[in-house]
């Protein structure tokens, strides 16, 4: 069960406490069992009806929900045999991505995952997932190493953007991030990028050009966070559930602009309800996903992904 409540799911709270009541004076499997499921059926008919019909801005409510599970979370899960490797071998480690090779089933693949902390000592050492240069050219070191012995790459995104201090700026922050672009569009191996919570930004893309972008169901992708578009447009960032709405954030919207490529389903109530099965079916569809892109040629990884970006957005040249 969840730790909390965000503001939408109050309707449930006396229901979540009378089952933890229970819970902790009974056990599942005690006198009240049955009163239990009943309790749990009535709680899970109630998540699905509000569920079904969340506004943009509360699904970003979900993505940022602090006990969902985050990229270590499903790597440990995913891959026992998982080795992180550190260091940009140029400047440090960044400790707000996790970088490593590990076999995702029988698929030996490259994990690159953006990580946040459960607390405040772990977000201050995870700069609370927002990637530094070194961390951008210790993804790309990665991605080299999988090119290098023929691996698929697999990118993790959870960021509220890329970090904008002034020592970032100094050690070249834009350019290592659009390095990255240049380097990940000719990549010859298979790109997979899954949106796990919060995409923004270019700490976002940086690690986000792929062959196929998948999002779990309550997550979102944007240029911003919503408050920081209500900010500039309107001076209020209070807003941020009108930015939400105009910026078009979900993983449906961005199915119907051609962005993301799939959306993968959660637990009902959200991944942070039941992390195990979200984990499940997550790893079910990226093997799917890597079946499908083994066949491709690796030469052209380069013109599959200029065509794929190419038909994103509108423009217009004037003469």
């Amino acid at each position: 069960m969840a730790e909390y409540l965000l503001e939408f799911e109050k309707p449930l709270e006396d229901l979540e406490q009378r089952i933890l009541s229970l819970e902790t004076s009974v056990g599942e499997d005690g006198a009240d069992a049955g009163k239990i499921r009943e309790l749990k059926s009535e709680r899970d008919e109630k998540l699905k009806d509000i569920y079904s019909s969340l506004s943009r801005w509360q699904r970003v409510q979900v993505a940022r929900h602090p006990n969902r599970p985050y990229t270590l979370d499903y790597i440990k899960e995913w891959s026992p045999d998982f080795t992180e490797l550190h260091g940009d071998r140029h400047f440090a480690d960044d400790t707000s991505v996790v970088c490593g090779l590990g076999s995702l089933g029988d698929v030996p693949v490259f994990y690159i995952g953006q990580q946040k902390g459960r607390n405040t000592k772990e977000n201050l050492h995870r700069n609370f997932g927002m990637m530094r240069p070194e961390g951008y050219r210790k993804a790309l070191r990665i991605m080299e190493l999988a090119e290098k012995f023929n691996r698929p790459v697999v990118t993790l995104v959870d960021t509220p953007g890329a970090y904008p201090g002034i020592g970032a700026e100094e050690r070249g922050q834009g350019e290592a991030i659009a390095k990255n672009l240049l380097k990940m569009a000719a990549l010859k191996t298979p790109i997979l990028t899954i949106v796990i919570g919060e995409g923004a930004s270019g700490g976002a893309l940086g690690i986000g050009v792929c062959d196929k972008m998948l999002m779990l169901e309550n997550t979102w992708y944007s240029v911003i966070s919503p408050e920081g578009c209500a900010s500039i447009l309107w001076r209020d960032s209070a807003k941020a559930s009108e930015a939400a709405d105009a910026m078009k954030v979900t993983p449906q919207d961005l199915i119907e602009m051609g962005i993301c490529d799939r959306i993968v389903p959660e637990p009902v109530g959200g991944a942070h309800r039941n992390p195990k099965e979200t984990a499940d079916i997550l790893k079910t569809v990226i093997l799917e996903e890597l079946q499908i892109l083994s066949g491709v040629d690796k030469n052209s990884f380069l013109e599959n992904r200029i065509a794929r970006y190419q038909k994103m957005g509108v423009f217009q040249e004037n003469h």
